[in-house]
């Protein structure tokens, strides 16, 4: 399987939930927001033998010459956005779910971003999210997927194709849930928001912004054993330096 980082770009982010481009290079920490968090915005693209997935899809920022950024990102790397087969959604805060759909400036409203994908996405989660709102949430955004064909609803635990299986985890919010993909004995893992750092899953780190901290921390824990044992790759979604790792 290859694996395609498809990054938005750093940022940094406090309690009001409003992500603030931020240079690696040139910026100060220092000078933002006490509490702020310095993260990376980083969907990914997983090309497997049946299909070419997407999981998550980061803020929806667009180029200024108003192509999608994960759909420049994908041609950059001899991708086509229309070959995309499959769209996993962990959970749909929207630095996850801004890329699901792109509005239409003319006609006024959102279409998909993978129209001939098929998306998954946690039916809880859906529901929870539309009716929490901003400011962890944009509606606007993914409500589509209650009227488009090409969405699946997933409820609890599940497989897919027969070599992805999904599971709701809760922990970072009330019905994430993670994806594993399998296929010719390699075991790609992605924890979404549980796991969204290297440095997490290496520590007894209990964030204060998850719903249930405790259970995220226990749940890093038990996967970092397990996948020491069966020689998983990580995918970190929110990692500064190590979109993923092998072990």
């Amino acid at each position: 399987m290859k694996i395609i980082p498809l990054s938005e770009g750093a940022f940094t982010i406090d309690k009001t939930k409003v992500f603030v481009p931020f240079n690696k290079e040139e910026d100060d920490l220092q000078t933002r927001a006490l509490g702020s968090l310095l993260v990376e915005v980083q969907p990914f693209c997983i090309i497997t033998k049946k299909d070419i997935l997407i999981i998550d899809t980061g803020l929806g920022f667009s180029k200024p010459d108003g192509i999608l950024q994960i759909h420049q990102t994908l041609i950059d790397n001899g991708i086509d956005p229309m070959d995309v087969t499959k769209v996993l959604l962990s959970h749909l805060h929207k630095d996850h779910s801004g890329g699901i759909s792109k509005e239409d400036k003319v006609l006024g409203h959102h279409f998909l971003s993978f129209p001939q994908a098929t998306y998954y996405v946690n039916k809880s989660e859906f529901d929870f999210a539309m009716q929490k709102g901003a400011p962890s949430y944009t509606p606007n955004e993914f409500e589509i997927l209650e009227r488009a064909d090409n969405v699946i609803f997933t409820k609890g635990n599940g497989r897919i194709d027969d070599y992805i299986s999904y599971e709701v985890t809760g922990a970072h919010c009330p019905f994430h849930q993670t994806f594993m993909i399998e296929e010719d004995g390699e075991k790609i893992f992605f924890g979404g928001d549980v796991a969204p750092q290297l440095q997490q899953m290496k520590s007894r780190f209990i964030a204060k912004y998850d719903f249930d901290g405790k259970k995220c921390m226990e749940l890093r824990q038990q996967w970092w054993l397990k996948a020491e044992e069966e020689h998983w790759t990580f995918l970190f979604y929110h990692d500064i330096k190590t979109p993923f790792l092998s072990l």
